[in-house]
């Protein structure tokens, strides 16, 4: 390997290191309805997100909660003996996208049937300190 790719991939690992994400895959919700959610932590402050998703009222919000402690102890156990209330942790990004659809019928009128459709969603929320670049909302 040559020096700058040595030092290109050390620079990338060295950044990769404040980062930390926690993935949620087939979550029985609907992506329009996470989405709401997702939209409503973006660019907090982890503590701040933590209170506005335990008091919400949508369903979608405690999954979404269960998400970010994952992330939080995902970046506590890479980042050993740092405690996430003195570094700053904002929830950097949060994308929902649509996963596996249930497909079933339900019977209608003069004999025909409409078709309906149960959705589920993949959600990755990802974790980083305070940087002004970080920050998109």
């Amino acid at each position: 390997m040559g020096a700058r790719k040595r030092n290109r991939a050390e620079a990338a690992k060295e950044a990769r290191k404040s980062v930390s994400f926690a993935t949620l895959k087939n979550c029985p919700t609907s992506p329009r309805k996470m989405r709401l959610v997702a939209d409503m932590i973006r660019g907090e402050e982890v503590s701040r997100a933590l209170s506005l998703l335990q008091f919400s009222p949508k369903e979608a919000a405690a999954r979404m909660e269960k998400l970010l402690r994952s992330a939080i102890a995902n970046w506590e156990a890479k980042n050993e003996g740092e405690r996430p209330e003195d570094n700053q942790l904002v929830v950097s990004e949060v994308k929902v996208d649509s996963a596996r659809m249930l497909k079933r019928l339900r019977p209608a009128p003069q004999g025909r049937g409409h078709r309906i459709r149960k959705r589920s969603n993949h959600v990755t929320l990802v974790v980083d300190k305070v940087n002004a670049e970080n920050i998109t909302k």
